[in-house]
Formats: structure tokens, C-alpha cells, sequence
């Protein structure tokens, strides 16, 4: 088990940088481009687990040759989708090879960790913590001085009116409609819980732009296959500015790691979504 995890973990590295789509990447083989990619982020050959070839070369020449082809997505903004993906399905040997490339193809130490962060409000503290624990793991072992820097930018008397500051653009008062019919106190206390919280504790530190974390988000819930969230996160990654083709090229680029099924539910809400409806309100 310890020798397959140790092939596999590289292969799931690879989904780093954009290629070009047309001229002569057209002609070249799902192979070839898995053996470029391979090649061009770690200097060796392509290499098949020997103890399972047929799955790993399905594998490569999918991931690497192929869905790593699609979109319009930079390496940092691949990688920060992998990481939340593995970190929300709790795959973490596979987490921490991901950490790894997040870091090697340009994002900041601090970007990592914020995205990491981000998970919380959506999968709980539990899976977070073992995540961040996966980060931490990985700093120790590049000689990254913990704790990174504070990124906050709330106290507790301003955590609920700063957080109301991003929700309410992004969502009017959606929340608050749709939780209306609960009993007292909930009727009231669990909208608050999501703005103090998801928007005024996490939303509000520095180290993302609202278009990064919303796109991370969508990719939160779609691992989390939390359906009636999605659509919801769709309008709001309109309006944070983040184009259709972007939330496909993110949906494509989780596909491989959350599953087929959970990807083309998320997928099939996008191109039901109108763009037209909504202007972008952030510009970050």
C-alpha cells in the first residue's frame, strides 16, 4: 500500500500549468503531453506504478494529458483548486503532494493556508484542523517559520458589519429571506452565525481576493455535494467577476479528484446560470 500511495502521489501533482489549447499541442498525443507535463515539472521521465500500470497510465493521460488541457486556468489557481478539493474529500497523503506543488509553481506560503482556511465554514473544523495539520507538516519539512503572519482584519465588535459588507453584494439579503420561516431565536441567529462567521471571520482576511475565494467555495461545495448551496455560489462568483468559462475550467480541473458525478452536477448549474443578470461588483 505505502509503494502505491508513493507512485501515485507525484502523478497527482502534474495538473499545474496552462498550456495552449491549438497550433501544435493539437497534434500531439494525450502521452506526449502527460510525458511533457510530467517532464517539465520534475525533470524525469514519466513513470508507471508497476503494480498497477493500467490504472496509472488511465490516470496520467487523463489528469495530465487531457483535463490539464482545458480552460483557461493559471498553475497557482489549478493547484488552490486541488488542495480544497483533497482537504474537503479528506484525501490527505494526496493533500500533502499538493501542498507541495501549490508552493513549487508560485503561490505564497499564506495563500496556501488561506485556502485551507476557507474550507472551515463549509466542512468543519475537524476536517480543516486535519488539513492545516497536513500544511503544517509540509512547512516544517521547506523550513517555512510557523505561525505564518496573522491575516485577520476583525475584531469582535466589527467581525458581524464586516462580514454584512461582502454578503450583502454578493447576496442581498437571500440569507436571511430563506431562513425566515425557522422558530425563534433560529429565524434570526442563523443568518447572523453565517455573516459573523463564514463572511465576517473568514471572508474578510487578507491573503485571497473575494474572486479567489468564492471560486474556492464553489469547488468546497461541489466535493461537499452540497447541491442546493451551488446555485446560490454560482450568482455569487458572477458578481464577484468570475466568468462562466472560469467556473467550468475550475469544475473540469476538480473532476479527477471529487468524482465525475459531483462535477457535472455543479456543471449543469452553470450553463443554466445567465450572466447577463448580474454585474460584476469586484474587480480583485
Amino acid at each position: 500500500m505505502q509503494k502505491t500511495i508513493g507512485f501515485i502521489l507525484p502523478f497527482c501533482l502534474l495538473a499545474l500549468q496552462t498550456v495552449p489549447a491549438f497550433g501544435a499541442e493539437e497534434n500531439k498525443t494525450r502521452a506526449q503531453k502527460a510525458n511533457e507535463t510530467y517532464k517539465r515539472l520534475f525533470a524525469s521521465e514519466r513513470q508507471l506504478d508497476p503494480t498497477d500500470p493500467e490504472l496509472m497510465q488511465i490516470l496520467q493521460e487523463f489528469i495530465f494529458g487531457e483535463v490539464f488541457y482545458i480552460g483557461d486556468l493559471d498553475d497557482q489557481t489549478r493547484e488552490l483548486i486541488t488542495v480544497v478539493s483533497l482537504a474537503s474529500i479528506q484525501t490527505l497523503p494526496q493533500l500533502k503532494a499538493h501542498i507541495n506543488a501549490a508552493l513549487n509553481v508560485g503561490n505564497a506560503p499564506l495563500t496556501v493556508r488561506e485556502a485551507i482556511y476557507l474550507c472551515a465554514p463549509f466542512i468543519g473544523f475537524p476536517r480543516t484542523l486535519n488539513a492545516i495539520g497536513v500544511f503544517n507538516e509540509v512547512a516544517k519539512e521547506r523550513g517555512i517559520k510557523l505561525p505564518l503572519k496573522n491575516q485577520g482584519t476583525v475584531t469582535e465588535e466589527t467581525r458581524f458589519s464586516k462580514g454584512l459588507e461582502i454578503q450583502t453584494p454578493l447576496y442581498a439579503d437571500e440569507v436571511k429571506t430563506a431562513f425566515s420561516s425557522l422558530p425563534a431565536p433560529y429565524a434570526e441567529q442563523v443568518p447572523n452565525i453565517l455573516t459573523g462567521f463564514a463572511f465576517g471571520d473568514f471572508y474578510t482576511r487578507h491573503g485571497l481576493s473575494i474572486q479567489q475565494k468564492e471560486l474556492l467555495v464553489l469547488v468546497i461545495l461541489a466535493a461537499s455535494g452540497a447541491e442546493k448551496q451551488v446555485d446560490t455560489h454560482i450568482v455569487g462568483n458572477l458578481k464577484a467577476g468570475n466568468s462562466k468559462e472560469t467556473l467550468l475550467a475550475a469544475m473540469v480541473q476538480a473532476m479527477p479528484y471529487i468524482g465525475m458525478p459531483p462535477a457535472l452536477t455543479v456543471i449543469n448549474s452553470i450553463k443554466d446560470a445567465d450572466p447577463t443578470n448580474y454585474h460584476s461588483i469586484y474587480t480583485d
